[in-house]
């Protein structure tokens, strides 16, 4: 394929906490790349999931959900989402159509108008919204005069997705591929094992779990018989909180690592062997180690 058949580039996806980034990216990927919960913040930092559309390349940035940030993790984490947007060739903006125009999206439209860049709206959980609601809502935002396109499409069932899709490949500039054509993320396998985890902590405390709780894989070793032993450690900031996600008896931390080490074992193809400890480490969050792990700016 010679440079003038292919495309590649950057699609920034944009948003507040909790709308459907990165279900939405899992789904335009076509495989899992970014953790998903019901907890707001799940993702921590610019995550890249690649997807090959024919001889295009498009390079979907899974950012964090912007807010008023008040920690410095949240100062951190809006601060990579924005990077995200100001280095993307285009922007998707994400609204939850059953919250409508809430005070971070407005926000989030007045920061991108005033840069001068326009970005294509996605309007999603269609499915869950009534048609003139969603009518309304797609009128309001449409009067902003920012958005080159709007889609309506819900990432959960996958409805419009194609659509977004086929149109975003279009946008992307001609040029080579920038990765590997098997290649469908930039993560490594290490933090990729630890946001497995991660993501299994919330699915099944998020409703109890503190936000101040990280996941490190710590070790990662390939044994004879192909399989892969994982040692992780979770970091909470209390005693009180080790004792919630251990469980009576360490039956909770038991079925975490059981869900983990599952999916893992789909993810890589292989047998794992995952042994998880949990830790007390009081104010990681300030700890500038954990924000080079995440590619974030402790100075955010």
């Amino acid at each position: 394929m010679t440079y003038n058949q292919t495309r590649a580039g950057f699609i920034a996806v944009v948003g507040a906490p909790n709308v459907g980034k990165s279900t939405l990216v899992n789904r335009l990927v076509g495989t899992k790349v970014s953790i998903v919960s019901p907890k707001v913040q799940t993702t921590r930092n610019r995550i890249l999931g690649i997807r090959m559309a024919g001889a295009a390349q498009v390079i979907f940035i899974d950012t964090p959900g912007i807010f008023q940030p008040r920690r410095r993790l949240d100062r951190a984490m809006v601060a990579a989402a924005w990077s995200g947007a100001g280095d993307a060739d285009d922007v998707l903006l994400l609204v939850d159509a059953a919250r409508s125009i809430d005070d971070n999206t407005r926000n989030i439209i007045d920061k991108l108008k005033k840069s001068g860049r326009r970005a294509v709206l996605a309007i999603n959980k269609v499915d869950i919204v009534k048609k003139r609601d969603l009518l309304v809502l797609a009128s309001a935002l449409r009067e902003l005069d920012l958005f080159a396109e709007t889609f309506m499409i819900s990432a959960t069932t996958g409805d419009g997705v194609d659509d977004l899709l086929a149109y975003l490949t279009n946008l992307i500039p001609i040029g080579p591929w920038l990765f590997p054509e098997d290649q469908v993320s930039d993560m490594p396998e290490r933090l990729l094992a630890a946001e497995i985890t991660r993501e299994k902590l919330y699915l099944e405390l998020h409703q109890e779990l503190p936000y101040a709780a990280t996941v490190e894989t710590e070790t990662w070793e390939h044994k004879l018989d192909d399989s892969v032993r994982i040692g992780q450690v979770v970091y909470v900031e209390r005693d009180t909180q080790k004792a919630i996600i251990l469980g009576k008896g360490g039956r909770q931390i038991k079925r975490i690592s059981t869900q983990a080490r599952e999916e893992l074992q789909t993810i890589l193809g292989t047998k794992v062997h995952l042994f998880v400890f949990v830790k007390v480490r009081e104010k990681w969050g300030d700890d500038p180690e954990r924000y080079r792990d995440w590619d974030l700016d402790f100075k955010a």
